[in-house]
């Protein structure tokens, strides 16, 4: 299965309409999400933190398809921020030496302790358990399954199609800057500094006429087609099978089993 290589907006909507989980039932799959992403940050341990990413990244290669290494790739931008303030959560600044270790630098100290370096690792753990739950559901489930089930949750319809509209927009968005983008390039727009902030507002300025131009197409497209200010799509009917649930709960019993 090939998936590409890039690892933004349109990998992860291309991955969610490809992946082997797609049969799976989206209120299962949300519930399945939500519920682990609430364990973990709950449990607050970081066994149970390790044990949701191992076990959603499993998940992920074993019944999803999806390459580890790809799966990596898209967990390496969180997991590049999460480091970071890892690192500033597990340090400190001293006018004088303080802690296990300190590192002179002019004018203060960075200082850190065992103790804080423990409870760092803990966050940075917690917080990619907690994404690694929202990625099963990114990954795995498509917009309009998304918003059918938020609307099954009564949010307000009006907030779910917004949702919908807006995120389909930015893949609009995307496809005239590519070709924006590309087009300057062609007339060597991006050779120096000066050329590439000239080229760059150019194509802000461009773009901004364009996506309004374009939203007025789309809306006299919608109006036409008899949108009524409700959108509807057509679902396919996904069963939750009983071998699932055991799963889930299985899963949740040892996240419980392991916080204790």
């Amino acid at each position: 299965m090939n998936h590409g290589h890039g690892h933004g907006p349109r990998s992860i909507d291309r991955l969610a309409y490809q992946s082997g989980m797609g049969g799976w039932n989206p209120v299962f799959k949300t519930t399945l999400a939500v519920g682990t992403l609430v364990l973990c940050l709950a449990a607050d341990r970081p066994a149970v933190s390790v044990a949701v990413i191992v076990a959603l990244a499993a998940l992920q290669k074993g019944k999803g398809g999806l390459p580890l290494q790809d799966y990596l790739g898209l967990l390496l931008v969180p997991l590049t921020f999460l480091l970071l303030g890892g690192v500033a959560v597990a340090c400190d600044v001293s006018a004088a030496p303080a802690g296990d270790w300190n590192l002179p630098l002019p004018w203060f100290y960075l200082c850190a302790s065992a103790d804080s370096i423990r409870f760092a690792a803990a966050l940075v753990l917690k917080a990619l358990g907690a994404v690694s739950a929202m990625y099963l559901l990114a990954l795995t489930t498509t917009a309009c399954e998304l918003v059918d089930v938020l609307r099954r949750a009564h949010l307000p319809p009006l907030l779910c199609e917004l949702m919908y509209l807006i995120y389909r927009f930015v893949f609009v968005l995307l496809d005239m800057y590519g070709r924006m983008r590309q087009a300057a390039g062609a007339r060597l727009g991006w050779r120096d500094f000066r050329s590439s902030c000239r080229s760059f507002g150019g194509t802000a300025g461009n773009l901004l006429v364009l996506a309004l131009r374009r939203s007025r197409v789309y809306a006299d497209a919608m109006t036409a087609r008899g949108y009524d200010g409700d959108l509807r799509f057509l679902e396919e009917e996904k069963p939750v099978y009983g071998r699932q649930i055991a799963g889930m709960l299985l899963f949740w019993g040892i996240l419980l089993a392991l916080a204790i």
